[in-house]
């Protein structure tokens, strides 16, 4: 067993960045947490200063050590977990970002994906990369900031520019420039990675543009890669752990082998299924990427993404200014006996599994005088969960790998009544860990195991704590006909909508 007394989480997410520290125990020592500015520059079209994430980053690091009462050297080793999809872009030799980052949610190359799909590339990228042909993704967004900056283009093309994502970017900068990393995960999400090779696929970076010297080796999710450069924390710490959000979260439950299941419910919702060492077949909008095994080593995992979902409670709190905060959402909801007719679909950022229509866009049907807020945030948590079971049922068409127990983390999933519903839409056992932060608590698992700061996978676990079960109440099965068939109906309505458009 290490002396060191803790591993530090850095989990990088959408909106904010927040730091962890574990101790053998899985005791969480010391958080933090902090939000940074979203850019929205035009329609369809969102944004990152970089530079804002690496200071929120250095922040939040500072506040967690501090708060756990532990020396810098007393850390055994960092784990980070991150956004995935969002692109950045930087000078090797300054560490500078040459643009702002391109958020996942960004659906400016959506054009330019219909324009790939017309020339019949989707089969060949889907059998490589296992993903659907979809600005979702960092390729197109690559190629466009390539496209649209002819002196990036050129410092690339010459060695002096750097891709990654965000995992990539903390790592470079917390080495001082000295790694340019990433991880299996992460790459899996590039549609510049061979699922079969393992590796970066030569043709897919031609077809997009990207110089090879532009990418980050690629490591396993735990084991070290680099060591922090002392003067940013006062001590030399391994990075030792690695992994996108929603294969940390996976992680984090201990899901690390074939039928392990979870959702997180964040700013979307991402449902993951391990498959273990099955691939599978590419069908029904799933996706196929790549998870974690016990030690870190890259699997397959069938994953459904949702691409709004608690941000659509923060777009009726910042857009409509319905709500002050997203916890008034659960006492709302409680307080009608249901929407009133109302279907919200929260496409606001297009639709993903199983539809992957970017040009969709968000639509309330069954308004009337008589709607009510609390009708309309109902309506925002039903979204999440009728969006759930659609995912389900797709990925279970996909796969012959049966998910075990549901597990559900994330800030949404602190919502009781939503997790009720869940199940009840489900009709399956939603099991909710004491904690709820577990992309955080699955990249300090991968850290500690990369470094020997635990014996075993399982150790860091006790984190979680006792939790709760959700289980189908008594009229589950009408309340899935009912929220389902309206649903249904309200997404056929919407693609006939942007078929038109």
């Amino acid at each position: 067993m290490s002396p060191a007394r803790a591993v530090l989480a850095i989990d990088q997410g959408t909106t904010g960045s927040r730091a962890m520290l574990m101790d053998h125990g899985g005791n969480v020592l010391g958080a933090a947490y902090e939000e940074f500015r979203q850019y929205f520059p035009a329609p369809g079209r969102v944004e990152h200063d970089a530079e804002q994430i690496w200071d929120s980053v250095i922040s939040v690091v500072g506040r967690a050590v501090a708060e756990a009462g532990i020396t810098p050297s007393a850390v055994a080793a960092i784990g980070i977990t991150n956004q995935r999809e969002t692109t950045v872009v930087w000078d090797r030799a300054t560490g500078r970002p040459l643009d702002r980052a391109i958020v996942w949610q960004d659906r400016r190359t959506s054009d330019r994906c219909a324009e790939l799909r017309a020339l019949g590339y989707s089969e060949m990228i889907r059998e490589r990369t296992g993903l659907v042909l979809d600005p979702y993704f960092s390729a197109t967004k690559l190629e466009w900031l390539l496209r649209e900056n002819p002196e990036l283009r050129d410092r690339a093309a010459a060695g002096e520019a750097c891709f990654g994502t965000i995992d990539s970017w903390l790592v470079f900068k917390l080495t001082g420039g000295a790694v340019h990393a990433t991880d299996h995960t992460n790459a899996s999400r590039t549609m510049l990675y061979g699922l079969e090779a393992r590796g970066w696929d030569p043709e897919l970076c031609e077809l997009f543009g990207v110089p090879a010297g532009m990418l980050p080796a690629i490591h396993p999710s735990a084991g070290v890669i680099g060591r922090t450069d002392p003067s940013l924390l006062g001590a030399e710490v391994p990075i030792s752990g690695m992994a996108g959000d929603q294969q940390s979260a996976l992680y984090g439950h201990g899901g690390w082998t074939a039928g392990d299941a979870k959702n997180t419910y964040g700013t979307g919702a991402f449902l993951l299924l391990h498959c273990g060492d099955e691939r599978g077949t590419d069908e029904e909008g799933v996706l196929t990427t790549v998870a974690c095994g016990p030690r870190g080593e890259p699997q397959y995992a069938k994953e459904g993404s949702i691409l709004v979902a608690g941000s659509a409670l923060q777009w009726l709190r910042d857009g409509l200014g319905l709500i002050s905060d997203s916890s008034e959402s659960e006492a709302l909801a409680r307080c009608v006996p249901d929407t009133a007719g109302v279907v919200f679909v929260p496409a606001l950022a297009g639709l993903g599994t199983p539809w992957w229509e970017p040009d969709a866009r968000g639509t309330i049907f069954g308004l009337t005088r008589g709607t009510e807020r609390a009708h309309l945030v109902r309506a925002a948590l039903e979204a999440m969960a009728c969006g759930t079971v659609e995912v389900v049922e797709a990925m279970a068409r996909s796969t012959t790998v049966e998910p075990g127990r549901f597990r559900a983390d994330g800030g949404a999933a602190r919502n009781d009544w939503l997790m009720q519903f869940q199940s009840d839409l489900l009709g399956l056992d939603v099991h909710r860990p004491g904690a709820t932060e577990l992309t955080a608590i699955g990249a300090a698992g991968l850290a500690g195991v990369g470094c020997g700061f635990w014996d075993r996978p399982e150790d860091f676990l006790d984190a979680l704590g006792e939790g709760r079960v959700f289980r189908p109440g008594p009229e589950a099965a009408e309340t899935r006909q009912r929220a389902m068939s309206d649903w249904k109906r309200a997404i056929r309505a919407l693609l006939s909508w942007s078929a038109d458009d």
